[in-house]
């Protein structure tokens, strides 16, 4: 069986498993699929084709004895000479004296290694062996107790003995519609290519089932989420909910209407809404949410908005009841600090229904808060919860709609992984009279003029935020941090303007003075750390400087630029950065290019990788063996269509070239009931 031990291979004891093991590598099947990252062209050329410091194999006759110097501290060079069509050159191996034994005068011999063309001498990486299959030799992540050899051999033998079980798992018809090679052709492939064209064909098939069968798993999910036993109607009241949308200060955006339109569809139903509301920063999720908590209510249901900060909750709550004074409807703040009398009274009036609408941090999922009848669920800025965090709000009401909220554009291939089983709603047009803020990007040495610049932006009384990556000073980063840098402001500024300083570090009480004090303008210039990252909404003010921006993600810069515009009057985002190699001044450039986030968020996933766009990392998205959803997004697309496909067709489980996808999906996927 594939999911056997590997140590039901010969050669692989207690201490080899182990080392294996470390690799990710405890199974037959782990062993199979532990695909090579690149691969060495190893045909045998000629001396007079090769040019200079190229990587290449040459094979000739050893035409002098192997001899080893030592020098150092446990290095050593083992040095001979070869010889081809009646030329001569030398070999050299760094620190391996043990292939002395494998070098024979007067035998042929094939090397791998790069040649230097003025000393006409290869410095040679292996000896390949007489037994070499193709032309191409594949290169594994391994480690010291596990050696390439040692690895290739064990896969040869692995595929020797357990090939008869790889078993077909994607359906004859999507293989010939996309001309896919077999499974194990496949995977063999991708370790023993004979040339290009079958790697590319090999990789093209293990993508494709790999993307295929993860959406296979989402669409269950998606199919038991909305199944009308888990869900329920939230049977709003229309004309209350119109009267209510007419009464707002400003007319929606057509995006607005349109993701507003999408959820109360869901309400409707009788299946379990989870959807994912996606919107720039100042795009109007705040408004749709109120429609959404206010709908809710008009049907005899409680709404709960969880959000990851203190301050965020206090300026949602402050911004719903400001949306609501013209209809009755009763709100609380819930958080970690409200008063013990407070917080009690609040649960009771949560248990008897007297409030409709909770806003809150964590603190709402707490034990022994408890609601009459919780119908909606919203959570802002949702990917700093953890998965149990979501969950435990849920598990307050009976099966509740669930709406996720994120200011963080997310590309369309993280989407589809990491929440492939939600719907998806896009605020994708900004409301009328909204400037985009202006960045510019300079060096440090430009500080002081900047600095100049933004004194007479305040003059005209406007604020400044000033943001820095640390707190306190750090002897690993040069970084500028927010102490030091509060401290050199202060002398710039005073005392023409105060200036504050905020950071995680404090108490909540010290926060929310500061905060208020910004907001009521009696600080003028705020020194912060990224805790206004999200949701802090000052009007007033207009510059945001960002220092030693090279260090943070492009996401995160773009969430900070979106605190300032957002008012009438034109705003300028300054970001100060040396970068020391051309990726960060390519990032620096995308910034000062395009103020849309969606553009932003897709090149933070091509620059960086999706495993640390957005803190991806403790949020659920999959690890792909050989897909890679920035490279392969075309193949993820065409997968997840399929799979929508598959799932509508009735009773797709029961057709014969099904069985082999069914049985694995099954064996994948044991703890969920779906695949029966």
């Amino acid at each position: 069986m594939l999911e056997e031990s590997i140590t039901k291979l010969a050669g692989v004891g207690e201490k080899r498993a182990q080392a294996l093991a470390d690799l990710g590598i405890e199974t037959i099947e782990d062993l199979l699929s532990y695909y090579p990252f690149r691969y060495d062209d190893i045909k045998e050329r000629n001396l007079a084709e090769i040019n200079d410091q190229e990587k290449v194999t040459i094979k000739g006759l050893v035409v002098s004895p192997p001899v080893v110097n030592r020098f150092g501290y446990k290095k050593s060079r083992l040095q001979f000479r070869m010889m081809q069509d009646r030329e001569v050159f030398n070999v050299s191996f760094f620190n391996q004296p043990y292939l002395k034994d494998k070098i024979v005068v007067s035998e042929d011999i094939a090397i791998y290694g790069k040649w230097d063309a003025k000393r006409k001498s290869l410095t040679g990486m292996k000896i390949l062996g007489a037994n070499q299959e193709g032309d191409f030799a594949p290169i594994y992540h391994v480690s010291k107790a596990v050696r390439q050899h040692t690895l290739v051999d064990l896969i040869k033998k692995a595929f020797t003995r357990f090939a008869d079980q790889l078993e077909e798992n994607l359906p004859l018809s999507l293989r010939e519609k996309y001309r896919l090679l077999g499974r194990k052709e496949a995977m063999y492939a991708m370790h023993f290519p004979q040339d290009l064209n079958e790697y590319h064909q090999a990789k093209r098939r293990i993508v494709f089932e790999e993307f295929f069968l993860f959406q296979m798993k989402i669409q269950g999910l998606k199919q038991a989420e909305k199944s009308e036993k888990h869900g329920i109607v939230i049977a709003y009241d229309v004309d209350r909910v119109k009267s209510f949308t007419r009464s707002l200060p400003f007319t929606l955006t057509d995006a607005q209407k349109r993701v507003t339109n999408e959820i109360c569809r869901d309400f409707l139903r009788a299946k379990h809404m989870q959807r994912l509301l996606q919107g720039d920063v100042g795009s109007g999720k705040t408004v749709v949410a109120a429609i959404a908590l206010y709908a809710a209510v008009t049907a005899g249901f409680q709404g709960a908005l969880m959000v990851p900060t203190e301050i965020l909750a206090q300026q949602h709550l402050a911004s719903l009841n400001q949306l609501f004074e013209s209809v009755e409807v009763h709100t609380a703040l819930l958080t970690s600090s409200t008063k013990p009398k407070e917080r009690q009274e609040i649960i009771e009036q949560l248990q008897s229904g007297k409030i409709d609408i909770v806003v809150g941090t964590h603190a709402l999922i707490q034990e022994g808060v408890d609601f009459s009848n919780l119908g909606l669920v919203i959570t802002d800025e949702q990917h700093r919860f953890g998965v149990n965090q979501r969950q435990g709000l849920r598990e307050k009401g009976f099966q509740p709609d669930v709406l996720f909220m994120t200011a963080t554009p997310i590309p369309r291939t993280l989407a589809i992984t990491a929440y492939g089983e939600m719907d998806v709603s896009i605020i994708d047009e900004m409301p009328a009279g909204r400037i985009p803020v202006k960045t510019h990007w300079i060096k440090h040495g430009q500080l002081t003029d900047a600095l100049k610049n933004a004194q007479l932006e305040l003059r005209t009384g406007r604020q400044m935020y000033v943001i820095c990556p640390l707190i306190e000073e750090s002897e690993m980063l040069d970084v500028q941090n927010a102490v030091e840098l509060y401290e050199q402001l202060n002398d710039f500024f005073a005392p023409e303007f105060a200036v504050g300083l905020l950071h995680g570090k404090m108490k909540n009480e010290e926060k929310e003075a500061i905060m208020k004090a910004f907001k009521e303008n009696e600080i003028q210039v705020l020194v912060s750390t990224t805790v206004i990252e999200v949701g802090v909404d000052v009007p007033n003010a207009s510059t945001m400087l960002i220092m030693d921006a090279d260090r943070f993600g492009l996401a995160q810069l773009h969430q900070l630029r979106g605190r300032v515009g957002r008012g009438q009057e034109a705003s300028y985002c300054i970001l100060v950065a040396n970068p020391k190699n051309e990726l960060g001044k390519e990032r620096m450039k995308i910034m000062t290019e395009t103020n849309n986030g969606f553009t932003v968020s897709q090149k933070d996933l091509e620059l960086r990788g999706p495993g640390e766009v957005f803190g991806f990392k403790q949020s659920g998205l999959p690890e792909f063996v050989a897909a890679d959803i920035v490279a392969d997004a075309n193949i993820l697309e065409v997968a997840k269509e399929e799979a929508q496909n598959l799932w509508e067709q009735k009773n797709w489980q029961l057709l014969p070239e099904n069985a082999g996808l069914l049985a694995y999906l099954k064996e994948m996927n044991k703890e969920n009931q779906f695949f029966d």
